[in-house]
């Protein structure tokens, strides 16, 4: 019978994952050693400490009983990306890089949870071995740090369900395989694959190795941090800027659906219709921007009408996987574009991918049940079932949705109005919220694309840390903490 949180459990496992940063870290010493900068003692030092607090924390829940239910998993998840972001922003903290504690976490916590809201305003001052791990930490963050455990630590099988439901998106989990062990595994290759690929293609388009690298790294995981202070615009080369384009759409689909296309299952591709509404926002969306950007009145050669293309689908595609790479100041663009970027970073795109937000598979089956109370005011007797890939959807899964869009909203407009009292201004307020919680990156006005959140007040800096948290683990996982039945026996 269970009878209460199995601390001793979680502690062990949490020390487990500490152990793993500290590899990530040792990881990033090479890459100061081949850079011939002295930056790698701080990332040796935080490793060591890393390790020896890990070490001390296994040992403390060495023996642990291996019953663990849904709280566990809640405890462990919320916590590691905590702890995560306070040792990864050592580094950055402890060489001057980032003078503010307060910043240094903000960084780093933005890194892990794959936001990339910055509050740097000199990223080409950073030695590359700071450029790395702040790439690295999204690269771990984007595929899960739990889950990228669950591939590589066996001795997690015991437990790996709840650690699985906690982190990973959507409403529904698509299983691969019946071990969840697994299932991660085949999500990591995939994810691994991804990244090298793009690696590959932008090298081919002459980006140095190590810019493709921290690009990758910040593309497969729809991060947004470059390691150019002007983010992609640095390489105006089409081929570049059509290669980020792609992979960040192949980064906002469900990762099980490439892993359906190599099992050769095509019509579960087919018929989903996340994925089709997913693409159908994304260049539906970038076409009316296109048309806002377009100057009608003057004749407009191919360049001009291919250019606005490209920043319009941009820049949608950058916001709607919540990447938050730039070509452009959208700031500078007509306010009704403004518009359209705050719907897409709201709506996002597919649950199983890197990206953030509400998730196009939430918003699909809200449109579908309202369809569906229309008809049932002409038709009252009918029953009218809500499908979804040609599966009729029960209930209390609808159920399920419809509250979290609303918590979402909620939340929203909590922290917008939170945010104005700290002192941000309604644009900068409503854009922060939505980019932090959603894992976008840039928002509007002083906060917009062209700028850093290095100016906004330090409770802001705090506040938008946490909802970062609360919007990449889905809302749920971290507020229940909040809640005192959770804590009771």
């Amino acid at each position: 019978m269970y009878k209460g949180i199995n601390y001793k459990l979680v502690v062990k496992i949490i020390g487990s994952l500490i152990i793993l940063e500290s590899v990530f870290l040792l990881s990033t010493c090479i890459v100061s050693l081949i850079y011939d900068e002295e930056d790698w003692i701080y990332f040796f030092g935080t490793a060591l400490s890393a390790a020896t607090l890990g070490s001390f924390l296994l040992l403390t829940g060495k023996n642990a009983d291996k019953n663990m239910g849904k709280r566990e998993g809640a405890i462990i998840v919320s916590f590691t990306w905590i702890i995560f972001s306070f040792i990864g922003l050592m580094p950055f903290w402890l060489s001057n890089s980032i003078p503010s504690f307060t910043d240094a976490f903000f960084e780093t916590i933005s890194g892990f949870t794959t936001t990339g809201a910055s509050i740097l305003n000199n990223i080409e001052d950073l030695s590359y071995s700071m450029l790395f791990w702040r790439s690295l930490t999204h690269w771990i963050g984007g595929m899960g740090i739990i889950v990228i455990s669950l591939a590589l630590l066996p001795m997690f099988s015991y437990s790996n369900m709840n650690l699985f439901g906690q982190e990973t998106t959507g409403p529904t989990k698509d299983k691969l395989h019946a071990k969840v062990s697994d299932t991660a595994r085949r999500l990591w290759l995939i994810y691994i694959s991804l990244t090298i690929a793009e690696i590959l293609l932008l090298r081919l388009g002459n980006m140095a190795w190590f810019d493709a690298i921290c690009n990758s790294f910040g593309t497969i995981a729809t991060g947004g941090f470059s390691t150019k202070q002007a983010s992609i615009a640095y390489w105006p080369s089409p081929y570049i800027q059509y290669i980020v384009i792609l992979f960040m759409i192949l980064s906002g689909v469900n990762f099980s659906l490439y892993y359906f296309a190599i099992k050769r299952k095509f019509e579960k591709i087919i018929h989903n219709d996340e994925l089709k509404w997913f693409l159908i926002t994304v260049f539906g969306m970038s076409i009316i921007v296109m048309l806002t950007l377009i100057n009608w009145e003057v004749v407009n050669s191919f360049y001009t009408f291919e250019k606005a293309f490209r920043d319009a689908l941009f820049q949608v595609s950058s916001c709607m996987t919540t990447t938050g790479f730039v070509t452009a100041d959208y700031m500078l663009w007509k306010p009704v574009t403004w518009v359209i970027i705050i719907m897409v970073m709201l709506v996002g795109s597919s649950a199983g991918s890197t990206c953030g937000a509400i998730k196009m598979v939430r918003i699909v089956i809200v449109f579908k049940y309202m369809y569906a109370e229309f008809k049932r005011l002409i038709h009252p007797n009918a029953i009218i079932p809500i499908t979804y890939s040609k599966e009729i959807i029960k209930n209390d899964v609808v159920n399920r949705v419809i509250a979290f869009v609303l918590l979402y909203l909620f939340i929203v407009v909590f922290g917008f109005v939170v945010l104005s009292i700290s002192g941000m201004g309604f644009l900068e307020s409503i854009g922060a919220m939505v980019t932090c919680q959603g894992g976008v990156g840039p928002g509007l006005g002083m906060v917009g694309p062209a700028f850093s959140f290095s100016e906004i007040p330090t409770f802001s800096k705090w506040f938008l840390s946490f909802i970062m948290l609360v919007g990449r683990l889905e809302l749920y996982t971290i507020l229940l903490l909040f809640t005192p039945v959770f804590w009771k026996k």
